[in-house]
């Protein structure tokens, strides 16, 4: 029998993926980048105006703040080759995946020219076109729907990745070492990206939580994990390029703890007494993934005129959807009935 103090440490012949490096963005490339996180901040900021409006019913989450790590991940995927899936805070993902703003702003105010026809709402989104399966409200869900997607990749042989988010408070649900222990049994293709924003809806992590550090949590399922600041759409890039070729070569799943912010409350009911203004001002001072963009996109000598230029047309953009959405026509009642099953019976 061997003493424990003899064993051989568990890490020492386990192979791990590289430190990710920041990734070196051309001027273009960034400029896409900050087009992509200003369009989320917009539509979003335009969400919770008609949220308050009354256009927008049910629940409704915000991603402001939070811009950088959609972008940065999914600007590195293949769209139509990987797939994505969320939870309910899922309307950056979606058009970080280059969904048109109009069909999302429309499912939000509940119409029928929605990407899913209106009937899904804020929190159930789908685009099997695009290969985003939304949108899930039970939280954790998207981890074993996503871990099964994954298998779908293996198994058709497709050489597609899945993309499965979820956060800091589904980090704790049970169903998701259920999918970690099989994905890395079967050596999946899927990379789990926790975005930590600090708070599972109105609980700190530190109250949550009995390792905070979520990168860590699949050691003993024998997935390595990689931590990055998620307010930095180039170092989640660089990270997002590190996993991809990890799973891409067959060897299993990883997993990405964002550490990122949300400035809003979980969702637009939530009026976020539990943290304090000054918490929540100092990452807006400080770590705002787009102001970050904008010194870098400055110091490559792109002028003030220009970034002002682009706000603009990304505003006329998130204008338009909202107007769109307004005047469309709901679903016919009839609607109710449909889209329940796949086939008929």
């Amino acid at each position: 029998m061997t003493r424990a103090d003899e064993a051989s440490p568990l890490l020492a012949n386990r192979e791990r993926p590289p430190q990710p490096q920041r990734y070196q963005a051309s001027k273009e490339e960034l400029l896409d980048f900050y087009k992509q996180m200003l369009l989320i901040r917009r539509f979003e900021e335009r969400a919770g105006q008609l949220y308050g409006l009354g256009f927008i019913g049910g629940f409704c989450h915000l991603y402001i703040g939070q811009e950088a790590v959609a972008v940065g991940l999914q600007s590195a995927m293949t769209v139509g080759k990987d797939s994505v899936i969320t939870g309910y805070r899922d309307h950056g993902h979606m058009l970080a995946y280059g969904i048109d703003p109009k069909v999302i702003m429309a499912e939000l105010t509940g119409r029928a020219a929605g990407i899913s026809k209106g009937k899904g709402g804020s929190m159930h989104m789908f685009s099997v076109e695009h290969g985003f399966y939304g949108g899930h409200g039970i939280v954790g869900a998207q981890v074993s729907l996503g871990t099964g997607l994954a298998l779908k990749h293996k198994y058709s042989e497709d050489g597609g990745v899945n993309l499965a988010y979820f956060g800091d408070g589904a980090a704790n649900q049970g169903q998701v070492y259920e999918s970690f222990n099989m994905a890395k049994l079967w050596d999946l293709p899927v990379i789990y990206a926790i975005e930590n924003n600090h708070y599972a809806m109105g609980t700190s992590v530190e109250r949550s939580a009995s390792e905070p550090d979520f990168y860590k949590r699949g050691e003993s399922f024998q997935i390595p994990g990689i931590q990055v600041d998620g307010m930095d759409v180039l170092a989640v890039r660089g990270a997002a390029q590190v996993a991809l070729e990890w799973t891409r070569s067959g060897k299993g799943p990883i997993i990405l703890e964002l550490k990122t912010y949300r400035y809003r409350g979980h969702s637009m009911s939530d009026p976020a007494k539990y943290r304090t203004r000054e918490e929540v001002q100092s990452y807006r001072e400080n770590q705002d993934p787009i102001q970050r963009a904008e010194k870098e996109l400055a110091a490559m000598g792109v002028p003030e005129d220009e970034l002002k230029a682009i706000d603009k047309e990304i505003k006329d953009i998130v204008v338009e959807a909202a107007k769109f959405a307004e005047e469309a026509p709901e679903p016919e009642a009839g609607e109710l009935h449909t889209d329940v099953l796949v086939e008929r019976y």
